[in-house]
């Protein structure tokens, strides 16, 4: 880990969470990520050299912990009582990022594994209907890894990017943009429905209830600045 040599408290903290992947790893671990591999798949751009790395001098500075999983092989990754401190400073990076850091998203920012993965964790089960539930995510505007299926199961979700060979109950179809649009708050659901952006196939009783079971992104909801007052840095007016 680089040095910044000052003992400004900032310029400490920085050095151990400021590494590329360092707090997106912290992130995934606040959000529920134990293992290596769903530690991967909430970050898949990351090489498993460099995610090797970066738990590593997480450890070795005090913010993970790395524990043997009793009678199973492998490790899991939990967050110290330090690690956990930082569930604030990931909140206010969210808020922050919405409002200010999204202003121009480059095609590869559009991730829609990313996507998935997050829709896993959010997807609300209970109001789903008992038994097995399976979704389909389609993304019209990608030739490879363009569907992903949600297989639900009472509070158990199983996120798949090959086909589970089930019968699927509804089909979510749109662009990534439009999808993820969706997801992250800038686009009204009832909007992109209404303009056919989104389309929905299936069981009518799940298609009428996508609001609920549906649920955004953590920070979907955070009150956003308009242009004009982006321009300014201003904070976005509240009423």
């Amino acid at each position: 880990m680089k040095s910044y040599g000052q003992f400004c408290p900032v310029a400490k903290a920085a050095e151990i969470i400021g590494d590329p992947w360092s707090i997106l790893i912290v992130r995934e671990l606040l959000l529920g990520s134990s293992r290596f591999n769903l530690l991967q798949r909430g970050l898949p751009r990351i090489s498993p050299t460099v995610l090797n790395t970066r738990l590593k001098e997480l450890e070795e500075r005090g913010v993970i912990v790395k524990r043997r999983l009793n009678g199973q092989r492998g490790h899991d990754y939990r967050l110290t009582a330090a690690g956990r401190e930082l569930s604030a400073v990931v909140e206010a990076l969210a808020v922050w990022g919405m409002r200010w850091a999204r202003d121009e998203m480059a095609a590869a920012d559009f991730d829609v594994s990313f996507l998935m993965v997050d829709i896993q964790r959010r997807i609300d089960t209970a109001a789903l209907p008992d038994g097995e539930t399976v979704l389909c995510f389609h993304f019209t505007d990608l030739p490879r890894f363009g569907r992903w299926w949600l297989v639900c199961r009472g509070a158990e979700v199983d996120l798949c990017d090959a086909d589970p060979g089930r019968d699927v109950d509804c089909y979510i179809s749109g662009s990534s943009r439009d999808l993820i649009g969706v997801w992250m708050g800038d686009l009204s659901l009832t909007k992109a429905l209404q303009t056919e952006a989104i389309q929905l196939v299936g069981a009518r009783h799940l298609c009428r209830a996508v609001h609920q079971w549906l649920a955004l992104a953590s920070f979907a909801k955070t009150l956003r600045p308009t242009l004009k007052e982006r321009r300014a840095g201003a904070l976005p007016a509240v009423g």
